[in-house]
């Protein structure tokens, strides 16, 4: 495979250190993800970086443009004594939605940005990298400091959405390219089905800690859950194969209105990738036989909440799953770091207690996404990052095999419209107990 020509030299710190405070430790994540971005971009040849393959999806080389421009805008350029930008009028190219921060070009056409080149944008990266390392040697504010951890994070987002986005354009191309040759284990068995009580009355819901949160996961609050029960893994792609074969996507019934209106505009039959046959899916590793016991993923709110009807049961409440998830280790499951890049079936099927609420695919919740009481965004052009999104959007919990490993948590709330399906987006079911 092509190894593009931006793999310059940068800090690579294998032991996945925590975020430190101290300028050491940033410089040492800093240097950490930005490589582990350039690392994703290995298999990749630069026509590869260029196509949008939909209005939702963004190119590769705008991934890297736009986490350089963030850096660039949110840190070098904060204050009175900001640093100037190496290419002024590449603000307006990458730019995603701060309306605070100036113009921005048309998200449906980042892939008509055949300039900057590839090597452009590659050489403009570094530069960036260059004077952020810079100025780490020097003693930097708090506020430089918030600022450049909530970019590292932001960068750890593009990752996953970079790979979500190379799969989408990859299987739109006859050739159906392969983008990683990393396979899974198939062929475990999967546990049956069973439901663990989960906490009642007044909970607290919301990030409790002293490190890093987006602040949609703030404030910390109370909420009163009524009795019920999670499933202990996730829906199985065996389990929803059957449901496809009674006729789920046939039945008006079991679907939300705007659902159903999406089944039949858009021809819905199967969740993204798979065939026709439901025996083999498209995945970055190309056309792979479909594993029945691996999670069912790239289905939408709307395929996840028909499914859970159909099961006489309902999605999981965002604070039912945080509550079912807060004693566990959020590192412990397959994340993008494992380099499979596809849900894959539990390896300890018969072990009790909840499975896989972290890594392999993100979980729709019957949570819309607004903000908790008392919310209040970050100051300035930041505070646009997430509060700004809170309508017609549903909560998704874990995370999934594209998202890097530490980058979630209990708390962590990812967002998406309920007819979107590209990400690694799966089902975790719940029921309401007497």
């Amino acid at each position: 495979m092509p190894t593009p020509i931006c793999l310059h030299n940068m800090p690579l710190a294998r032991d996945n250190p925590a975020p430190a405070d101290s300028p050491d430790g940033l410089s040492q994540w800093y240097g950490r993800v930005r490589a582990r971005t350039l690392e994703l971009c290995a298999p990749l040849a630069p026509e590869d970086t260029v196509v949008q393959s939909m209005p939702e999806a963004s190119p590769t080389k705008w991934h890297l443009a736009h986490t350089s421009w963030f850096f660039e805008r949110f840190v070098l350029g904060r204050g009175a004594a900001g640093a100037a930008p190496l290419h002024p009028e590449w603000h307006f190219l990458f730019n995603s939605y701060y309306q605070s921060a100036g113009p921005m070009h048309a998200r449906d056409a980042r892939g008509l940005l055949t300039r900057p080149t590839f090597e452009e944008v590659c050489a403009y990266r570094a530069r960036i990298d260059e004077a952020v390392l810079e100025r780490l040697a020097q003693d930097i504010p708090e506020t430089l400091a918030a600022a450049l951890r909530l970019g590292l994070h932001h960068e750890q987002q593009h990752q996953e959405l970079m790979l979500t986005d190379l799969k989408h354009l990859f299987a739109c191309n006859p050739l159906q390219p392969v983008y990683t040759t990393g396979h899974g284990t198939p062929g475990r068995s999967v546990a049956p089905l069973r439901f663990l009580p989960g906490r009642t009355g007044i909970v607290e819901s919301g990030y409790g800690g002293t490190h890093f949160a987006y602040d949609n996961e703030l404030p910390r609050h109370r909420e009163l859950l009524h009795p019920h029960a999670i499933a202990h893994r996730p829906v199985s792609n065996g389990e929803y194969a059957e449901f496809i074969r009674a006729g789920g996507y046939r039945t008006a019934l079991l679907w939300m209105s705007e659902g159903w209106a999406c089944v039949q505009r858009e021809g819905w039959t199967r969740p993204l990738y798979w065939a026709e046959d439901l025996t083999s899916a498209f995945t970055l590793g190309g056309v792979r036989a479909l594993d029945p016991n691996a999670p069912v993923c790239h289905v939408s709110y709307f395929e996840a909440d028909a499914f859970a009807r159909w099961a006489g049961a309902r999605l999981a409440l965002e604070a039912e799953w945080e509550m079912l998830a807060e004693p566990l280790d959020p590192t412990d499951g397959q994340f993008a770091d494992d380099g499979l890049f596809e849900p894959q079936a539990d390896p300890h099927p018969q072990q009790e207690g909840p499975r896989q609420l972290f890594g392999d695919v993100w979980e729709w919740t019957g949570s819309p996404y607004v903000g908790y009481p008392g919310f209040k965004p970050l100051p300035g052009a930041l505070g646009e990052y997430n509060g700004k999104f809170m309508c017609g959007q549903w909560v998704l919990r874990g995370g999934s095999c594209a998202t890097p490993r530490g980058h979630v948590r209990a708390s962590y709330r990812n967002f998406f419209y309920p007819r979107d399906r590209w990400q690694f987006s799966g089902i975790r079911l719940a029921r309401d107990l007497p």
